[in-house]
């Protein structure tokens, strides 16, 4: 059995890693680069070695300096997680001829099946289904648009060696196949080091659906069955599960079976996954397959039983599969949320700073599980992907599986950086995604304008303004008793509040029934509150109403909170009837006025202002780039201006809201 693994990756995919290697006994090795010198993969692994600078392109993704640590550590095999050098056949070469397993698959199925192009091309000589398109290198723009008409638009644009979502767009027209092709060869050469791109049909209507597969040196191939990843926001996944709610069982059998087929037609071992487009009329069309671990492979985990990490250690050991076909069921059902350093009130931009609380829900068996990479305290990088966290919640069906992650989103409190974590809230309560009837388009169709926060309908904002009622008297009398035994006499507080929250204005009764139980009268109901020995200065209320949980993240704020519930951010006003009617005569602060500037929407670099101080811009032009997380961000001109003048040039660090020019 292997003996010391090194992790060639960091963040959360090593501390995962790590806790594999550690249940079978194997010591583990990290590697770290200078923003990850205090990283939690770090202090989790038996041993660590400093790499590089931060940029990726000078210590994850650089061979050499990888292999001296494999040296240094005197580790015997490398598992490289996903991304950086994951799928580099070249890598695993390099293992090959110093004798260290490498724990993925062997270098030609990762030349054949890597490479999206091959992949295409030995999938079809298969048999496997796969989508129209052009499978040859394509020379530059105009070539790039002359393959876009032929094929018929709209096209997919996509890096050949690429993954995660970088290097694709997807084009219309003959301008955004130009753009998308210049776009995407640029992001595939600083992500991969290779700028090869590809050009295929973009199925509309289309349900993202891919097989686990898991083989052996001995040619055993199973399939682990199906995840849905139609939940995509730029091509990145954001919420994956597993089953689909979307196949039955044979289009299940057919999937498996062809991609073990595809699988073996390459000798195949160790776990990979592949991936593909299914219509409406469930037929499916091969897009690729990834020669290494999935982000999402927790829920395959939770609804198998499969440690997939523990089997693709044991298979590079040499073992044979212990797992038959037979063997391999369904139990229950497993979402996947994926905590992003975005910020969705923001387009989603990436943001990056410290963690100034990191608090997730507690881990319960299968039923709540956390994959992350970060701590309190710890920073959010520019240099690297900002996914912070994979939450994953378990039920018996799909709708307990959703409410579990409900719950498990509530209680997930994050602060000091923009996150996604109200926008994941408000798609468990989507009505769409609760059907299950959803497509890789659901965010462009049903947030076509951003997100803006989550509604709450009256029902839910009646019971956050009795929770807000209870909470302000606690905090009222706690006050109370502080100044009272200060001034050597007792207050009293009363029970009469009016709770506004934007235009809906609440009358609440609160009355003490003692053991932290509250009953708050609002119009003709009354709610029993259940504040759970709630501390003012929580930022937590671990509230029940009715005898159902309602966890509320909570912040003081004047004559109130802010309250964040199912996605929904509040600004509550909790006052005494006198001081709401005063409240009301009280003018409305005008925020500054920045139409004239275009400000950076996120910590970033400029890669290159495309205008001039003085030019007529046209709405939707392109104004500038700002590359962020290893993502190039063109911001465009909102309307018709002059640009009066440029603060910033190609190679300036920007901070949010920075301003790059202004307009006359």
């Amino acid at each position: 059995m292997i003996q010391k693994i090194l992790i060639a990756n960091r963040g959360e995919i090593a501390c995962r890693v790590i806790k594999s290697a550690r249940k079978m006994g194997i010591k583990t090795v990290a590697v770290y680069s200078d923003a990850d010198a205090h990283a939690l993969h770090v202090r989790m692994a038996d041993e660590a070695i400093h790499i590089g600078p931060a940029p990726a392109n000078q210590s994850y993704i650089v061979i050499d300096k990888i292999m001296e640590a494999v040296r240094q550590s005197g580790a015997d095999a490398v598992h490289p997680g996903y991304g950086f050098l994951s799928e580099r056949a070249e890598f695993a070469q390099a293992l090959a001829k110093e004798g260290v397993a490498f724990i993925g698959p062997p270098t030609g199925a990762i030349e054949a099946m890597g490479d999206k192009i091959t992949s295409k091309k030995l999938a079809a000589e298969a048999g496997v289904s796969t989508v129209p398109g052009y499978m040859g290198l394509i020379d530059d723009a105009e070539h790039a648009v002359k393959i876009a008409n032929e094929i018929g638009y709209p096209v997919m644009i996509k890096a050949s060696a690429g993954g995660g979502g970088k290097g694709m767009r997807i084009a219309w027209t003959d301008d955004e196949a130009r753009e998308g092709f210049a776009l995407s060869k640029s992001e595939a050469a600083n992500s991969f080091g290779d700028d090869r791109i590809f050009i295929e049909k973009f199925v509309t209507q289309p349900r993202h659906i891919e097989i686990q597969v898991l083989g052996d040196q001995h040619g055993n191939c199973i399939y682990l069955n199906e995840r849905e990843c139609s939940i995509q926001r730029r091509n990145q996944k954001v919420i994956e599960e597993a089953p689909s709610p979307f196949l039955d069982e044979a289009t299940r059998k057919a999937m498996g079976e062809q991609s073990v087929a595809l699988a073996k037609a390459v000798d195949y071992c160790s776990a990979g996954t592949v991936e593909f487009i299914v219509d409406g009329d469930r037929n499916f069309y091969f897009l690729e397959m990834n020669t290494r671990l999935q982000v999402e492979h927790p829920v395959t985990e939770l609804i198998t039983g499969v440690d997939l990490v523990e089997q693709m250690i044991r298979v590079a050991a040499g073992e044979e599969l212990s797992l038959k076909q037979e063997d391999i069921g369904i139990n229950g059902w497993a979402i996947e949320s994926r905590l992003y350093a975005e910020d969705p009130f923001r387009n989603f931009l990436p943001s990056i700073g410290r963690l100034t609380r990191y608090r997730p829900p507690a881990e319960v068996d299968q039923k709540v599980r956390n994959d992350t990479g970060v701590f309190e305290g710890g920073e959010i990088s520019m240099y690297y992907d900002p996914m912070i966290a994979k939450l994953c919640t378990w039920g018996p069906d799909r709708g307990q599986a959703i409410e579990e992650m409900r719950l498990a989103l509530d209680m997930f409190e994050v602060e000091g950086i923009g996150h996604n974590l109200p926008f994941l809230s408000a798609v468990m309560d989507h009505p769409r995604f609760v059907s299950g009837e959803i497509t890789t388009a659901f965010i462009a169709e049903e947030y076509p304008d951003g997100f803006e926060g989550a509604p709450l309908s009256v029902a839910q904002e009646t019971r956050l303004a009795a929770v807000a009622a209870a909470a302000n008297l606690v905090e009222a009398r706690r006050a109370a008793q502080i100044s009272g035994a200060m001034a050597g006499r007792g207050n009293v507080v009363g029970g009469d509040w009016v709770v506004t929250m934007g235009d809906s204005r609440f009358e609440a009764v609160v009355a003490d029934r003692g053991d932290w139980l509250f009953a708050v009268t609002i119009g003709e109901e009354t709610f029993t509150i259940d504040l759970e020995s709630w501390c003012p200065g929580d930022l937590l209320i671990h509230a029940g109403v009715d005898g159902t949980p309602m966890p509320i993240k909570v912040a003081p704020a004047t004559d109130g909170y802010t309250m964040r519930y199912r996605g929904a951010s509040r600004r509550v006003f909790v006052r005494t009837p006198r001081h709401a009617e005063l409240a009301e005569l009280m003018p409305e602060k005008v925020p500054a006025d920045t139409s004239k500037m275009l400000l950076c929407p996120m910590p970033g670099l400029v890669v290159n202002i495309a205008v001039a101080e003085g030019e007529e811009v046209q709405e939707g032009q392109a104004l500038c780039t700002v590359e962020a997380m290893k993502m190039e961000n063109v911001l465009r001109a909102e309307k018709k201006g002059v640009v009066s003048k440029i603060n910033a040039e190609a190679g300036t660090s920007l901070a949010v809201d920075d301003v790059i020019m202004e307009f006359e």
